[in-house]
């Protein structure tokens, strides 16, 4: 398991966006490791959760939602979002991808970096902090061991182009 930044009582009590899309097919969704679909199957969740791309299949939510446009009636949410308290309903079994965000991994022509979402409250709170710099030194590090490099070429799914992520360093995949 990764080691936190994000203070799980700041999402649940301060911001509660995460999980929550305006897009049905939205980048942001989050992608799956190979193993962590094979986890999950094994677990008996359904199959039909997940995309084509081995990302996780949003459904459709009839609420208006934090900071999302004021245009957007519908919200797409990740199907093991408890909408009635923000809960992660596997946050054990939680992907990859949610365990590193609001830290993605960001494609820029034939480049990898460490990117972060500027999106993310505790973010634009923290983005100065020396918290955030030490974790930022502790993902770099992380993010540069042979075992993290392989994971990332094994898994092509999780380098997304994101074009409103802020990036950080520069990842060797």
């Amino acid at each position: 398991m990764i080691k936190q930044l994000v203070p799980g009582e700041f999402c649940l009590n301060e911001c509660r966006c995460c999980c929550k899309f305006s897009q049905e097919k939205s980048i942001w969704s989050p992608a799956l490791l190979n193993e962590e679909i094979e986890g999950l199957l094994k677990n008996n969740i359904p199959p039909s959760i997940l995309s084509e791309n081995k990302k996780i299949r949003l459904i459709a939510f009839p609420q208006k939602s934090c900071d999302l446009p004021s245009h957007v009636g519908t919200i797409f949410i990740c199907p093991f979002l408890n909408p009635k308290d923000s809960k992660c309903k596997i946050y054990t079994l939680r992907p990859f991808e949610c365990q590193i965000y609001p830290f993605l991994i960001n494609r820029r022509k034939e480049k990898i970096f460490l990117a972060v979402d500027l999106g993310c409250a505790f973010i634009k709170k923290n983005l100065d902090s020396q918290e955030f710099k030490e974790y930022v030194r502790y993902l770099e590090e992380f993010f540069n061991n042979t075992t993290e490099i392989a994971r990332l070429k094994n898994n092509p799914q999780l380098i997304q182009a994101y074009d409103e992520a802020s990036d950080l360093l520069e990842l060797k995949v």
